[in-house]
């Protein structure tokens, strides 16, 4: 029998220009998450900050980014529980870069990925990874990847992290029901929802794969009457969605039972298909097969 991992959908409502309470409320839910007998918690992107790069003190905001990376480092040591704390804005010089981890129990860092796809208006203020390759990694859970937000309109993103392994790929993200135009939003008030909802089931299955997608929510006392998109979950092949959430903050525990993921691989035989030395895409056939 596989494993079945306990994992933590923290979906916050973050707090703009407001780290230090941020990580407060975020370290609470993981704390809670701990209790409850979890293996991962995982976190939205910009969960420290928020996304308000034209405020005068945004870079300021995120000048103590090593300082609370050390902080999730050894709450997941004290607490036995690997975290994926969304990503966090590192400065670099004058570039800013969207970096999402995964720590590991031990509190040591598995994982490490610079966000790649970077969305319209992020383009102006962020770096992106460009041709670097995405890579998976060992972890307590097994083989994961990681991605960020954008990242999902790409699934080559996902099929070259398949290709290194991946059984779960966690997608920390900061998405909402208006990231698109007035024309847009017109055409359907609920169409990212739509995206979203569709996109994380459709690559669970093409990948049989575990997603962990955990987005922003909006304030508790607003419910669903919020612009944030909320909706974090587990996609996994055959099932569908593990633990849905609405719109607004909130945990949500899902039971991700690794067996599922053979069960897909069985029937539908992509990994499989995808050693094969026929395999149509050539970036799958550059991995070294002994990671396969």
């Amino acid at each position: 029998m596989a494993p079945v991992h306990k994992v933590a959908l923290i979906q916050l409502h973050l707090k703009p220009l407001s780290p230090a309470e941020n990580f407060a409320k975020a370290e609470s839910f993981i704390r809670n998450a701990a209790q409850e007998g979890c293996h991962l918690a995982v976190l939205p992107e910009y969960h420290l900050t928020s996304w308000v790069p034209d405020e005068p003190n945004f870079r300021e905001s995120c000048a103590d980014s090593a300082t609370y990376l050390k902080r999730y480092q050894e709450l997941a040591k004290e607490l036995n529980i690997c975290i994926v704390p969304g990503t966090i804005i590192e400065l670099e010089g004058d570039s800013l870069h969207n970096i999402a981890y995964f720590i590991s129990s031990s509190g040591e860092i598995a994982g490490r990925y610079q966000k790649k796809n970077l969305w319209h208006p992020e383009r102006k203020h962020l770096v992106s990874s460009a041709d670097q390759s995405h890579e998976a990694f060992d972890t307590p859970l097994g083989r994961v990847g990681l991605l960020i937000c954008w990242d999902m309109a790409f699934p080559e993103a996902f099929r070259e992290l398949i290709s290194d392994g991946a059984q779960i790929i966690c997608v920390p993200t900061f998405w909402s029901l208006r990231d698109v135009s007035d024309e847009g939003y017109a055409l359907n008030p609920d169409g990212e929802a739509l995206f979203l909802n569709s996109t994380v089931v459709s690559r669970a299955f093409e990948n049989t794969c575990a997603i962990v997608f955990v987005n922003a929510g909006g304030p508790p006392e607003k419910g669903e009457n919020t612009s944030f998109a909320g909706l974090s979950q587990v996609g996994v092949p055959h099932i569908g969605p593990l633990g849905r959430m609405g719109r607004s903050e909130g945990m949500s525990i899902v039971d991700l039972d690794m067996d599922v993921l053979k069960i897909a691989e069985d029937n539908y035989k992509v990994r499989e298909d995808m050693k094969r030395e026929g395999w149509h895409y050539a970036y799958t056939q550059i991995r070294d097969a002994s990671k396969l």
